[in-house]
């Protein structure tokens, strides 16, 4: 395939893991050398030239970029967190509904899902679609990533002893930037309460909401649940709805299983006697939280199927 990639930001810890991912395959990747990579000329003209931008910046510096983009054939990829919310950009997670992967297929503007809110979304959009989770349900989401979630430098402390924690709990301000997200693409009324952390392993993200059944639709159950989310993604091509069984009821979970790939695992618990359900997502937050979710729409954009 003769698509030319540009990747705007191409050393930091997404930019990194991206070429990695695109190295040996069917595109022609682009960068720029070192002494050219905060040249505002070099830049401008790279990002006028490509078929593709892929924007892997900080957030300002990604706005920055968008406007530095005169040609009208050049599509974007935005992989900060800059236009999650923004008119004209298209959100990035083709399991969103039936459509989204044709939305993302034809648009010029594709802004990368954040790592959380992938999670989040995935588990809650289906419910609050079928009318299981009311929109205006208090929901409190935790959620622990690896410490590279904190991005290259942070990941470089961590590495070096200057950073190191066992569990560093954040976000306690309330004011998180992937909050607007979540309430946005989950179909929510209100502002979930959102409580991330980052742990000692380096990469993998365990996300989780409780819920509580006297508080969902009549007909919710955690069955009900299960076979929602199972309805929703039976078709997709990354996102796995994990069996419930209650001869094995699942009692655990690893962040780390789907590292290195662009999977999520979705789950359900539930306790039928104290009316309790435990939603649960796994994902590798360079992956389907980062990179992975940017070739998956790369290659969308490219016309390359499946469509989720």
């Amino acid at each position: 395939m003769d698509l030319n990639i540009f990747i705007d930001g191409d050393q930091g810890t997404t930019g990194l893991d991206l070429q990695n991912r695109l190295r040996g395959g069917e595109f022609l990747i682009r960068t720029l050398p070192t002494d050219l990579r905060k040249d505002a000329a070099a830049r401008r003209a790279a990002l006028n030239e490509c078929d593709i931008a892929i924007l892997c910046l900080p957030d300002a510096a990604a706005r920055d970029a968008v406007t530095m983009i005169d040609n009208p054939a050049v599509r974007v990829i935005d992989a900060s967190s800059a236009h999650r919310t923004s008119p004209g950009w298209v959100y990035g997670l083709p399991e969103l509904d039936a459509g989204q992967g044709e939305r993302i297929a034809s648009a010029s503007r594709v802004t990368n899902p954040g790592c959380y809110p992938t999670a989040a979304v995935a588990l809650l959009r289906p419910l609050t679609d079928a009318g299981l989770l009311p929109a205006d349900y208090p929901l409190v989401i935790h959620a622990v990533s690896g410490y590279s979630g904190q991005g290259r430098a942070g990941a470089e402390a961590y590495e070096a002893g200057t950073g190191a924690h066992s569990l560093k709990v954040y976000g306690l301000g309330l004011e998180h930037k992937h909050v607007p997200e979540i309430e946005t693409y989950a179909g929510l009324a209100q502002r979930p309460i959102f409580v991330p952390a980052y742990g000692s392993y380096r990469q993998g993200i365990v996300l989780t909401i409780g819920l509580h059944t006297r508080m969902l639709a009549a007909d919710a159950s955690g069955a009900r649940i299960h076979e929602c989310l199972m309805e929703r993604y039976r078709d997709a091509a990354h996102v796995r709805v994990v069996p419930m069984s209650p001869e094995a009821p699942m009692t655990e979970l690893d962040p780390q299983v789907h590292n290195g790939t662009n999977d999520m695992s979705l789950a359900v618990a539930c306790n039928e006697r104290t009316g309790q359900i435990v939603l649960s997502a796994v994902l590798d937050n360079l992956g389907k939280g980062a990179a992975g979710a940017a070739v998956q729409n790369l290659r969308l954009m490219a016309g390359v199927r499946p469509l989720r």
